[in-house]
């Protein structure tokens, strides 16, 4: 093959790696008055990421209660509801969107309540519980400190 061939595939291929890096690592993003990291999606996409988050925040409540009341039963089964295993599907367009921190943030968040929902089981311990719930409340902090959504003004 030439050498002209050679420089051309290189170039298309370091192209589209490019490209592919920016929606995989950077997704659609653009800084944000108060120095976070806005996150562009649809009105759509925002109000299904703020449906997930608020069915987080009620997770957390649940578990709060229960655990305030002994139940570690309770505790379990509301946090496994929002586990990794149970989370909701995202479409490859809003998964494109999302920076790759932020989807980090949250897989950490949810892979969090199957550990306190594993502890909750296996220690019976109330203190355990508080103390689990303690390091995924900082994963939010961390994501809300990172992060707002910001809507497209096309949609």
């Amino acid at each position: 093959m030439c050498k002209l061939c050679w420089v051309a595939l290189s170039s298309v291929v370091l192209l589209l790696v490019l490209f592919l890096a920016k929606f995989m690592v950077v997704g659609a993003t653009e800084v944000s008055a108060d120095g976070r990291t806005a996150i562009v999606v649809t009105s759509i996409q925002r109000e299904q990421i703020l449906a997930e988050m608020r069915g987080l925040l009620e997770a957390v409540q649940t578990i709060i209660v229960a655990n305030n009341a002994g139940d570690l039963n309770t505790v379990s089964v509301a946090a496994r509801k929002v586990g990794k295993a149970n989370m909701s599907p995202q479409s490859a367009e809003l998964s494109s969107k999302l920076p790759i921190g932020f989807r980090k943030l949250g897989m950490d968040t949810h892979i969090r309540f199957d550990l306190l929902a594993l502890d909750a089981d296996q220690f019976e311990s109330p203190e355990q519980v508080y103390q689990n719930l303690g390091a995924l409340t900082g994963t939010c902090v961390a994501c809300h400190k990172a992060y707002r959504l910001a809507t497209s003004e096309q949609e």
